[in-house]
Parts: structure tokens; sequence; C-alpha cells
């Protein structure tokens, strides 16, 4: 998803205030097995914010401002297939603004500027980062002491759907999605490099742990899920946390038929189920940038235009109020 690089033009700023602060830091985080992760964070902050956007996804932020509060909860956040950091920036911002910490990392080769890595790594990858990433929050960022390491959840899109299942405790059914992929090699997910050389990546004989199951997740968003097929019940029998699941109606890159009707019917525990009519695949990312219109036409009649009957900026304001209700249900009531 190359048209994010296009976004990324800083506006000046023009004044300050603290109203409704929120702080924002851009880290690293060490990967023992590959190279640095690239992490946004936003926090409650007492630091004053500009009047006009800093950032590439346009909001006013408190850059590196002081965090906050005690004893905050953590949200993790997963983009999907090609996306970035700033992806979801709307629904951190939301969070944030709850009174969440809101982590969300750029996935080493699956993200916009670099889709190198196969399924077949950056399947085991990504949750691997998920682990890293709220090791590295709760262990060694500045601010470590000042989150609750009981109160955790993740929230995840398309290819971050994916990554949400197995880090609450699912393992995909390699099986299963070889012969899906197949049956119906048009399905999208299945012409980005899904095929049978599964075969020789000795997915299918990995040990439980390899999948990187983190039991600190104690709730989780998952939106328009990747690779839905792949989860049968066998594959998610050890997802019992608290689950909320969203689909888009007019899905085409994952139809709810082969992927969220799957999910729902696989897990274990009744979860949240949210399927919303007349949304396509993208309509659960905020309005996009209008500029990105003239910049790059064919990304913007790909991923920010919707059906005529859906309101993407309304919906999204309602999307964010009912996921941050999800995660006051299910971690701060504990």
């Amino acid at each position: 998803m190359k048209f994010l690089y296009f976004l990324t033009m800083i506006l000046l700023l023009t004044g300050i205030t603290h109203a409704n602060a929120v702080g924002f830091q851009r880290i690293s985080i060490p990967d023992p097995e590959d190279k640095p992760i690239d992490v946004g964070i936003w926090y409650p902050s007492s630091s004053p914010v500009p009047n006009q956007n800093n950032t590439p996804f346009r909001q006013a932020l408190a850059l590196e401002g002081n965090l906050e509060g005690t004893d905050l909860p953590l949200i993790v956040l997963s983009h999907g297939y090609g996306g970035w950091m700033g992806g979801h920036a709307s629904t951190a911002l939301a969070l944030t603004k709850a009174g969440y910490i809101v982590v969300a990392p750029t996935h080493t080769g699956n993200n916009y500027n670099d889709e190198s890595y196969p399924p077949q790594r950056w399947m085991v990858d990504r949750p691997r980062h998920i682990k890293l990433v709220i090791e590295h929050i709760l262990n060694t960022w500045k601010d470590a002491k000042y989150v609750n390491p009981t109160k955790i959840g993740m929230f995840g899109f398309s290819a971050g759907t994916y990554t949400g299942l197995v880090s609450s405790g699912g393992i995909p059914n390699i099986e299963r999605l070889i012969t899906h992929c197949n049956d119906k090699p048009t399905e999208l997910v299945c012409k980005l490099g899904i095929n049978n050389d599964f075969k020789a990546s000795g997915l299918e004989n990995l040990p439980k742990s390899a999948w990187n199951f983190d039991h600190r997740i104690g709730a989780t968003v998952v939106v328009a899920p990747g690779l839905g097929f792949a989860f049968d019940k066998e594959a998610l029998e050890h997802v019992t946390l608290p689950l909320q699941l969203w689909a888009g109606a007019k899905d085409q890159n994952v139809p709810p038929l082969t992927n969220s009707d799957i999910v729902l019917a696989s897990l274990p525990v009744k979860p949240d189920y949210r399927l919303v009519e007349n949304a396509g695949h993208f309509a659960f990312l905020p309005p996009c940038n209008p500029l990105l219109e003239q910049v790059n036409p064919k990304i913007w009649k790909m991923v920010c235009l919707d059906d005529p009957a859906f309101n993407r900026h309304n919906f999204n304001k309602e999307f964010n109020k009912e996921i941050i209700s999800f995660f006051d249900n299910n971690l701060l009531s504990k």
C-alpha cells in the first residue's frame, strides 16, 4: 500500500492548546530475529498540543509530551496487509482520549513500504511482533511504570485480525488454508502468494509455542478477518477471551462467507459480532486525506470510495465508540 507514503506531509504549527491533550512518541523496538520494529505510541498527556495537525496522519499531538496518569490500560494495534502504524490513527486517538495507551507497530516486511516477506514468514512474524511490543512497553519503555500489565487489549484489521486471533490463542489450519486457496484462487488473499509452497515451509508442523500466543491479552477486537477460512473450530479452541468481531457486508477483499462467517461459527465463546451493512473492506479505516485523490487517483478509488449508502465519516465515530465501550466493559471492569 504505497499510497501511505504520500500522506506523510507535516503541517506547520500556528499555536498550542491543552484541550484533550494526547501525546505521541515514535520509537524503534529491537527485534533479535530481524530489523528493529517501527512503533507509534499514543498516550494521555499533560503537554500542550498545536492548533493544527503536526503528524503524517493528520492529528495534532504533543510530540514527545509528558505522559499523564497512572495504572493505564494498554491496547496494541495491528494494521492490515501493506498498512502501517498510522492506518488506524483515528481509533488510536479515540482510545487514548478515553484513557488508554495505544501502541501500533509497523509490521516488518508486510507494510506500505516493504511487502517483501511471503505469507509463510509474516504469518509467524506478526504475532511475534505483538509479543515483542508488549514486552518492550511493559519492561523497557521509558514510561513503562505507568502501564497496568493486567489490562492489555488488542485491535487488528484484515491481516491484523489474523494477527489478533493468533496472539489470542489461535493456530491457523494450514491444510485448510491450502485447500481453500486451491479451490478459490481468485480470492484476494490467495493471490498474495498463498499456495502450495506452504507444503515446503513446515508451517503446519510448528510447535504451539512458535505461534506466540500472548496470555497477557485480555480482550481483542478483530475487524474484516484476513485468512478467516484458516480458522476452524480446532484452530480457535483456545480463543476464549472476550472478542468483538466486525465484518463489512460488501467486503470483496475478505468476503464474509469465507472469512468472518467461519470465524464466527468456530469461536468457542460467542463474540460481540457486528455485520456492517453497505461496508466494504476499507470502510473500517478513517476517511482518506483529500489530497490523495490528486496524488494517487488509483489508490483513492480502491481505498477511499465507499458504497453511496455508506457514510464513512459518521461510521468511524460510531465504530470507535463501540470499540471503546467493548474494552471498557471487558478490561476496565475486571
